[in-house]
């Protein structure tokens, strides 16, 4: 995509959890609209990416050709689910040559919340563990401040001075009955991806096919049972 044009065709997937969903939007320098969202059923992703992303393209009258960027959930989440996800677009972004912005699922928290100041997005890691994502929020620029695995106790405990940004009901209720602010939002979709990863490629904040990679921030079972 070479200058931007008045018009962008963005192609949103994530594939980071138990399900996912792929989503098309136009985006303009004003305002980013969603054409689209359709869900992905999880265990599936390797069968379904590719066909629905091509469906999707020709329901609204495209073709991968009409693409003009891409934006990818990079993690935290499922290491099989984020390989396919990520190898998909990795493949077309190379085709096409069109540049992909990254996004964090815990970033997408922290931009669904209308909360100011310091913030502490919250998803569920299973195993008794959260991933968190620490961020400044000041008038709708969102700064990272690091993003890591903790236990669901060590969670209650950082968030003592910051507001708690998190879709799992169960640790809303734990951290109000704490007293600790709260504001539960809704899972991170695609759509969402889709709108921050165009802010992104607006400033320049873009990723080649070869750097595309995914944050994991868990190891995997492999790579925990190796070093034991």
């Amino acid at each position: 995509m070479t200058p931007l044009e008045s018009r962008t065709l963005i192609l949103a997937a994530d594939t980071s959890g138990k399900n996912g969903s792929i989503a098309l939007a136009e985006c303009s320098q004003e305002n980013c609209k969603i054409i689209e969202v359709v869900p992905l059923a999880g265990g599936t992703f390797s069968a379904q990416l590719v066909p629905q992303i091509a469906s999707l393209l020709a329901k609204h009258g495209h073709t991968k050709a009409n693409i003009g960027a891409f934006a990818v959930a990079s993690g935290p989440g499922s290491f099989t689910g984020m390989r396919v996800g990520l190898a998909a677009i990795k493949a077309l972004a190379e085709v096409l040559q069109e540049p992909i912005a990254t996004v964090s699922l815990l970033e997408v928290l922290a931009c669904s919340a209308n909360v100011q100041g310091r913030l502490l997005a919250a998803l569920d890691a299973g195993r008794n563990e959260v991933y968190v994502g620490e961020f400044d929020v000041q008038h709708s620029v969102i700064r990272s401040q690091g993003e890591r695995l903790i236990s669901r106790e060590e969670c209650l405990q950082s968030g003592s001075d910051r507001t708690l940004i998190t879709p799992d009901a169960a640790l809303a209720q734990k951290a109000r009955a704490l007293g600790l602010r709260v504001e539960e939002v809704q899972t991170p979709r695609s759509d969402r991806i889709a709108q921050i990863g165009w802010r992104k490629i607006q400033v320049g904040e873009t990723v080649s096919p070869e750097e595309l990679d995914a944050n994991y921030i868990r190891r995997s079972d492999a790579e925990i049972f190796a070093k034991k």
